[in-house]
């Protein structure tokens, strides 16, 4: 089969497209044909070897051997079932996060079938590509305030990206007043996915002007954890999806200190996991309440092009891979 393959930490330039064996699945995993997948920041990060954890996981100074082939996201068919799968057989259309094992960017993936589910009925598989990393961190972003209520006040910072695309459109089902914050040729998205309130990061502060919200679901991390506490109600929740290891650092740490003082303004790291609460979205992209955002398709051959694109910042939405079978 054709992959994109990495077998040095670095740029894009270091991506190449090979031949490689098709791969082989275990008894509890399907072997799925890729027809699209997506780039997500994990696969930047993978690619650059940062932060560091990377590469204790996949390989101190190079990529391992079973994990130089990047994409995580995939929407494909089931071409072959292992022994103890139960949910699915061959033909099946899925779609599914494969952060454990990677190896999206190539027209064959193996997934455990946990990590799968049905791709929504009215999806494409480019569309239903973008939303298992992506949406899933949006969503698991926005149940860390408990039950959402109508009139809340809801901040997503990073709104233009894959996951604030998502997060916007799940915090207006909510019935919230919802703020998008990026940059300025994003804004326009994030209106017209129905945000009520956008700020241009680069002329304005929003933790500097006074408004205070019950929930803030941080996909950039640019501001410190106390000037995001500030900002938030009381009994309000900060979810802060990924992020540096001294930003995790800075909210354990004053998280420790609030059990000293009574305080009931949360802050929490999203790390549930991933495909939790992937049947959610495929049942309200089926009931047409959430559409993902595109923001370019490329060819299987023209991954090292899409991450230099990814790379810059400017996408709003996703970027997707497809695969010509």
């Amino acid at each position: 089969m054709k992959a994109i393959v990495f077998t040095q930490y670095g740029s894009p330039d270091n991506l190449e497209l090979r031949e490689v064996p098709d791969p082989v699945p275990k008894d509890n995993e399907l072997l799925v044909r890729v027809h699209a997948s997506s780039i997500n920041s994990w696969d930047w990060e993978f690619l650059n070897g940062v932060p560091f954890i990377n590469r204790l996981l996949n390989g101190l100074l190079k990529p391992k051997p079973g994990k130089q082939i990047l994409g995580a996201d995939i929407a494909g068919t089931v071409e072959a079932a292992g022994k103890q799968v139960t949910r699915f057989k061959p033909g099946d259309k899925v779609f599914g996060d494969l952060w454990d094992n990677w190896g999206g960017f190539a027209e064959f993936a193996c997934a455990n079938e946990t990590a799968l589910e049905q791709m929504p009925a009215n999806s494409t598989f480019e569309e239903a590509a973008t939303v298992p990393q992506a949406g899933v961190l949006a969503l698991q972003g926005l149940r860390k305030s408990g039950n959402l209520k109508p009139g809340q006040k809801v901040l997503i910072n990073g709104a233009g990206g894959g996951v604030g695309t998502f997060a916007v459109q799940l915090a207006k089902l909510s019935g919230t007043e919802v703020t998008g914050v990026d940059a300025s040729y994003k804004l326009e998205v994030i209106r017209s996915l129905g945000a009520d309130h956008v700020i241009d990061f680069t002329q304005q502060d929003f933790t500097k002007t006074g408004e205070r919200y019950d929930l803030i679901v941080d996909c950039q991390n640019f501001r410190s954890m106390l000037d995001n506490k500030r900002t938030l109600k009381p009994g309000g929740t900060y979810a802060m999806i990924g992020g540096s290891i001294p930003r995790v650092y800075q909210l354990w740490l004053l998280n420790f200190a609030a059990l000293f003082i009574r305080e009931d303004r949360k802050l929490c790291l999203v790390a549930e996991g991933p495909n939790k609460g992937l049947k959610d979205l495929k049942d309200l992209i089926e009931a047409s309440k959430l559409i993902p955002t595109i923001d370019r398709t490329y060819q299987l051959n023209e991954v090292p092009e899409a991450l230099r694109y990814f790379g810059e910042g400017r996408h709003k939405g996703k970027i997707v891979i497809k695969l010509k079978n």
